[in-house]
This record gives C-alpha cells, sequence and structure tokens, in this order.
C-alpha cells in the first residue's frame, strides 16, 4: 500500500546533522510515511548513514547518484515518489514530531492544495519563530499571490520545506526544479505550483528547524555572468507569474509593487536579539525526568501536564495565544464564567497577576467579554463573594475548535498503546478516578473556592 506522504531529503555531505534530521522524520507522530534519502554524490559518510537507516526501517529508501546538484536530485527522488504528498527536508535541519500530522490535516480538513507553515530560524542557541500570513483559514492563490507581493524575497515564500504539496498536481502539470538554475529555484518551483491551485492554508505552528549553514551562491561557484544571467531569469519568471495571476488591468496597477522584487534583497527573517527570540530547546513544551526514578503519582501526574501542556501549546500558538491564554479557555469553556481570579489562577496553575493578563488579551482579541457580579442577589450583604461574570464571544469559537483538537491530540498519545476495548475501559476508569477524588474533597472539612467548582461541575454532569 502506498504511504500518503513521501519525505524527500536531499544529502550532500551531511554528515555532521544527517543523524538529527533523519531520526526528526523518523519519529514523526504521523507514521504512514516514505522517507527518499537522495544521496548527491556526497564523498563523506553520508551515504553509509544513509544505508544504515534503509536497513534499520522499511519506511526509508536510499537513492546514490553521481553529484549533479540540489535540483536535479530532488527531481530524481519526485520521480521516484509515491506518496499523495510531498514533504520535503534539508539534510541539516530537523522538524517537530507533529510537523508532517499538522502538515496533513491542515491539507486535508481545509480541503486545500498547499500548505505553507511557519517555522524557526536558528543561529547558534537562538531560536526565532518566522510567519508571514495572519490570515485564518484557507485563502485563495490570489490572496496568496497578493501577500507574496508585500515580501517576495523572504524565505517563508521561496523555500520548499516549509510547504506540503499535493504529488498529483506536481505530477498532473510537471512540476519541478530547474537543474540550470542555483538562485531562487526553490522560489521558481514554488510559483509554477501556485498556479495550479485553488485554496493554500497558513498553517500557524512553527514546524520546522532552518538552521543558517548553507553557502551563498557566491560561495557555489557560480561566475558573476552566470549569477546575474540566473537572476534575470527569476526576475522575467516572478513578472510573469503575476501576469497570469492577475488580469492586465490589475497587473498595470499593481507594477510597482511587482517590481519590488526586482530591488528587494533575498532575506530570511534572522533571529532577533532577547527578548524577541529564545534559547533554543525552550520554544516548545519539554519534559524532564530522571530515568532512575520509580514510577510514582507525582511523575504520573507530571508527565500527563507536560504532555498536556504540550498540545494545548500548539492549539494557542495557532492563534498566537500562550499556554495561559489557553488554560485560561479552557476553564471558561468546562468550568462556567463565574470565577474569581483567584479560583481561575488555582485551577490553571498560574499567578493571578498572570491570570489577570490573560484576561485582558483575550478581551483585547475578542474572544472574551468580561463583567462584574455578585453571587449574592443582596448586593448589600456583608462578605459577598465578587466574582467575574466572563462570556466567550463567538469570535473564539476557531480558538475552540483548536482546544478539542489539542484534547483529542493528547488522548490519541497517551492511549496510543491501547486498541480500542481497552481504551474505552481506560477512559472508563479515570471516570471513576476522577469520581472518587471529587467526592474525598467535597467530604474534607475544608475546601477551596476552585475545588467547590470542580464539585459543582462534577454534580451538574452527573445529574
Amino acid at each position: 500500500m502506498d504511504p500518503k506522504v513521501s519525505i524527500i531529503v536531499p544529502v550532500y555531505n551531511a554528515e555532521k546533522g544527517l543523524e538529527r534530521c533523519v531520526d526528526s522524520i523518523l519519529g514523526q507522530d504521523f507514521q504512514d510515511l516514505e522517507l527518499l534519502l537522495a544521496d548527491d554524490g556526497s564523498t563523506d559518510r553520508s551515504g553509509a548513514i544513509c544505508d544504515a537507516y534503509a536497513a534499520r526501517d522499511p519506511r526509508v529508501k536510499v537513492i546514490h547518484k553521481p553529484n549533479s546538484g540540489v535540483s536535479s536530485t530532488r527531481n530524481i527522488a519526485m520521480d521516484q515518489a509515491q506518496g499523495d504528498y510531498i514533504q520535503f527536508l534539508d539534510a541539516d535541519d530537523w522538524i517537530t514530531p507533529d510537523a508532517t500530522k499538522l502538515l496533513v490535516r491542515g491539507m486535508e480538513d481545509n480541503s486545500c492544495d498547499m500548505v505553507i507553515a511557519d517555522f524557526y530560524r536558528v543561529v547558534g542557541t537562538r531560536v526565532a519563530r518566522k510567519s508571514d500570513i495572519d490570515a485564518e483559514g484557507a485563502i485563495t492563490r490570489e490572496q496568496y499571490a497578493d501577500l507574496m507581493m508585500e515580501s517576495p524575497s523572504d524565505f517563508y515564500w521561496g523555500v520548499v520545506w516549509n510547504k506540503l504539496y499535493k504529488r498529483s498536481i506536481i505530477n498532473g502539470h510537471h512540476v519541478r526544479m530547474d537543474p540550470s538554475i542555483s538562485w531562487c529555484e526553490d522560489f521558481i518551483f514554488n510559483m509554477e505550483y501556485v498556479l495550479h491551485t485553488s485554496m493554500i492554508y497558513p498553517l500557524h505552528v512553527p514546524i520546522y528547524y532552518y538552521e543558517k549553514t548553507k553557502g551563498s551562491l557566491a560561495t557555489q561557484g557560480a561566475s558573476i555572468a552566470n549569477t546575474i544571467r540566473m537572476k534575470l531569469n527569476v526576475i522575467e519568471y516572478y513578472k510573469s507569474f503575476y501576469q497570469q495571476i492577475m488580469d492586465e488591468e490589475d497587473y498595470a496597477a499593481r507594477r510597482p509593487d511587482i517590481y519590488r522584487f526586482y530591488i528587494d534583497s533575498a532575506s530570511d527573517g534572522g533571529v532577533l536579539p532577547r527578548p524577541l527570540s529564545t534559547k533554543l530547546g525552550s520554544e516548545r513544551i519539554t519534559a524532564q525526568l530522571d530515568p532512575d526514578m520509580a514510577e510514582n503519582p507525582l511523575s504520573r501526574e507530571y508527565l500527563a501536564s507536560k504532555l498536556l501542556d504540550r498540545y494545548l501549546d500548539i492549539a494557542g500558538c495557532a492563534h498566537d495565544l500562550d499556554l495561559t491564554d489557553v488554560r485560561v479557555l479552557l476553564y471558561l469553556r468546562d468550568c462556567g464564567s463565574a470565577g474569581t481570579p483567584r479560583e481561575i489562577a488555582e485551577y490553571t496553575d498560574r499567578t493571578q497577576g498572570q491570570v489577570n493578563r490573560s484576561l485582558g488579551r483575550l478581551r483585547g482579541k475578542g474572544y472574551i467579554t468580561v463583567g462584574k457580579t455578585r453571587n449574592s442577589s443582596d448586593e448589600e450583604k456583608e462578605g459577598a463573594r465578587k466574582t467575574q461574570a466572563i462570556e466567550i464571544a463567538p469570535e473564539c469559537e476557531p480558538v475552540l475548535a483548536s482546544l478539542a483538537q489539542a484534547l483529542a491530540d493528547f488522548d490519541d498519545a497517551r492511549f496510543a498503546h491501547l486498541d480500542q476495548s481497552e481504551r474505552a475501559e481506560a477512559e472508563a476508569a479515570e471516570t471513576l478516578q476522577y469520581g472518587a477524588l471529587v467526592e474525598s474533597f467535597s467530604t474534607a472539612p475544608e475546601r477551596s473556592a476552585s475545588t467547590a467548582l470542580l464539585v459543582r461541575a462534577s454534580q451538574d454532569e452527573n445529574a
């Protein structure tokens, strides 16, 4: 049976980072894939490393060929690919564990022809997120071209490794790399592909780590004459692309914007100094656990909480929300709209200051409305507990959908080793355990306000 995704990695003297790259692919949450390692005549250990992976994993296929450059190498790999979708990586980069899953989901859930994702730009030990599209949901080919016009030389648009393609479009229109050029060849491939698309989905989650280790065009042996020729060819193709996308009147009106590419210098969105970039390794939720530690309730709770945060953080990333914002929304979704910042803070394991700032951000984005009320109908009753009447606004529906997906992914991950009947039993056991914990707190002599909310929510469910 053919795989869903073909992942293509051109390899040339990449022994230093190749194993990190391949391990990130084979360790994907999404397993229905084939990996095509195309060895372009490497003179180091790269070819042997590729063969070793193929011997261990049947999903790995190795192509050994004489050196001819990255474009022809990718073309040969595309000719041999069998997947419905094609994904590219460079051999010295790597991807997040959920990368392929999120790309495929973005393609299929939005019925589109291409997915373009945010990525991480890595320089040394610093990492920064790169994103160019703010639109929610799929956009048309024309909208995509209009947005690209604002910064056409940005790596976000030009590279192939932050995108997912349909093999049917690539083969049906014979979209291939041009081996005769070594400047912006990815950009031309993307423009040619986009001409045959209808809808494109921007994935607002960074899934790729791009490390600046490549040489420039000048260091790749290109003569000045060849460099000028290649740039002129790319400029002409860029102009032709917009002539095909736009009608004559629109093209004439936007000509100054289109010509910006002629003088725009190539840019890859370098890592910015603190606080606009973070230390590599802190950009995603991770867990630290001593392997010699005996299994205990604390370690189980810690790992479960970290795993949940990992998926909640992905949901937040897609809507420019941090983990605190997402936890607060989850509280509001499931625990009702009446609660003090202290109660919300206890439930979400955050400080009151963090919760107040989060409520302000959510309100500013139009995701919630906030008012003041009292629990007692007697407004003058001494000691009446003031609460905030918080309502989730209709504009928050896309975020709630992402939250629901995150919780489903969380369950899929922790029950991955169980079959359907075993999972049902495990979920039933969790429900019983939850009821026992609620009962334990409800019979305790003292309870916090947030615990009372938890008990009320459980009693409402049982009713």
